[in-house]
């Protein structure tokens, strides 16, 4: 009985032994895979292209739609009546101020000159007489042997023909100008149109005379546009303060393209009209441009930049920086442990490749410019440099930002 008992009390302990040994084991199992997940290998960072932001100069910019306007228009119109003779001009030419371009017959006009010349003629032949007779009475007064009636008399007749020797000059002189009416010269330079009368037709003169043709002026030319009145304010705001600051205009720049893909033609700021149209509150605002190679046509349709007379400080970062969150914008921040930050920004104009950031981002942070459809809010990044060519063309000074209105 006892040996029994003893069997079975061995039997239990071994039993015991055994499942504490598996206790033993699974918790030093349990504790080795704990320390094994502590210290796996750390989540790798995301390379990605990290520039520093600054704030720098911009030329601030607001874009109109316009119109070119040749800046001197010649309706050319006959002085006197006649017979168009001859046309010396090709439509559609250049012509210099001066240029001859009709001839109206000047038979009619050269006999007037002629009749004219001959009363002149005459004239000055009665003032030497009269002349020669008030001489011979004052040699006759010394002897006392004129009365003063006829020297006075004598005297009036010199005063009288004098007169009539300037009026046959003065008509003389008119029938010169006439006959110089009969070659009709074009009277500023510029771009001459169609012929609206040919050769052998009447014409009359004057306000009501036919025109003959059209010239305008090509060089300079205006462009005249419709601005917000908001942004001459801010345009005005940055010329020199004291005096009238209309006349320090031609400060303010201004750039026009004439298409997408036109060269941009520079120019300045000429005029600011004196009232706002209260129907649109624009304010009609011309500018003058160089048209020396004879690109630009008066009439033509016209994109205009409005400058303003001072560069302006400002935050700019690429358009590939800037994410899209609905109806948000933002940047990924790098901060200094290098984790992605999420920031909302506001913006402003457009500026060479980038945009002007006007609240959410202060000069001297990084933000993620190249791979940012790679890295998401709070992960680790591998910066990596801003290529030389790409930085340097956003940060150049005096960059240009615009806004189309």
């Amino acid at each position: 009985m006892k040996a029994v008992s003893r069997t079975r009390l061995l039997t239990s302990l071994g039993t015991a032994s055994v499942i504490l040994s598996g206790v033993a084991l699974w918790a030093l199992l349990g504790s080795t895979a704990t320390r094994s997940s502590d210290t796996g290998p750390m989540p790798s960072a995301t390379p990605a292209t990290v520039a520093a932001i600054d704030r720098r100069d911009v030329s601030l910019w607001e874009e109109f739609s316009g119109r070119l306007e040749a800046i001197e228009r010649v309706d050319l119109r006959p002085r006197i009546p006649g017979a168009i003779e001859s046309i010396h001009f090709r439509e559609g030419s250049l012509v210099r101020k001066g240029d001859l371009l009709f001839t109206i017959d000047p038979a009619p006009y050269l006999a007037e000159v002629e009749k004219a010349e001959a009363q002149v003629r005459a004239a000055e032949a009665n003032l030497a007489f009269a002349r020669s007779e008030l001489e011979r009475g004052l040699r006759m007064t010394a002897n006392q042997t004129i009365a003063q009636r006829d020297l006075d008399t004598r005297l009036n007749n010199v005063r009288e023909a004098e007169a009539n020797v300037s009026a046959a000059n003065a008509v003389a002189k008119a029938a010169r100008l006439n006959l110089s009416y009969t070659e009709v010269r074009a009277p500023i330079s510029g771009r001459v149109g169609k012929i609206e009368v040919t050769a052998g037709n009447l014409v009359d003169g004057g306000s009501g005379a036919p025109v003959l043709t059209t010239i305008v002026s090509t060089n300079p030319i205006y462009v005249s546009f419709d601005a917000d009145e908001r942004a001459v304010q801010r345009a005005l705001e940055t010329l020199p303060t004291g005096g009238d600051r209309r006349d320090h205009l031609a400060r303010i720049p201004v750039e026009m393209r004439s298409g997408p893909d036109a060269e941009v033609v520079r120019g300045k700021l000429q005029l600011i009209d004196h009232t706002v149209n209260s129907a649109s509150g624009t304010v009609r605002v011309r500018a003058v441009l160089d048209n020396g190679d004879d690109r630009l046509m008066p009439g033509q349709f016209a994109r205009v930049r409005l400058g303003r007379a001072k560069t302006t400080p400002a935050v700019v970062v690429p358009e590939r920086a800037i994410g899209v969150d609905q109806d948000k914008k933002y940047v990924l921040v790098v901060d200094p442990t290098h984790k992605a930050i999420y920031r909302e920004i506001k913006l402003g104009a457009a500026v060479d490749g980038g945009r002007i950031v006007t609240s959410g981002l202060n000069p001297g942070e990084r933000i993620v410019v190249d791979g940012l459809q790679k890295v998401r809010p709070g992960a680790l990044i591998a910066p990596q440099p801003e290529a030389p060519e790409k930085s340097a063309a956003l940060h150049t000074r005096g960059s240009s930002a615009s806004t189309a209105n």
